[in-house]
């Protein structure tokens, strides 16, 4: 019996389409069963966590910026504004 264009087309699809599949099903089993095999035989170091020291901007001093600074910025929103 002879197939026709569309039959064999169909064939090759499913045949394609299902080799994709089983592909794709195998990597990811071999992948979730490497990270098993991983994290049972070598698990990530644990790691102490160190206090960390207070952060430069939450410290209690005010923080002063210069008056030539204060006025640099002051001019350059304003030329920005006049654009």
């Amino acid at each position: 019996m002879q197939d026709t264009l569309i039959d064999q087309g169909l064939n090759l699809m499913l045949f394609g389409m299902g080799t994709v599949f089983l592909f794709l099903t195998i990597l990811v089993f071999a992948t979730t069963l490497m990270s098993t095999l991983v994290n049972r035989f070598a698990p990530a170091p644990q790691v102490d966590q160190a206090p960390t020291p207070a952060s430069p901007i939450a410290s209690t001093t005010p923080l002063t910026v210069s008056p030539n600074i204060v006025s640099a910025i002051e001019k350059a929103v304003a030329a920005h504004r006049q654009r």
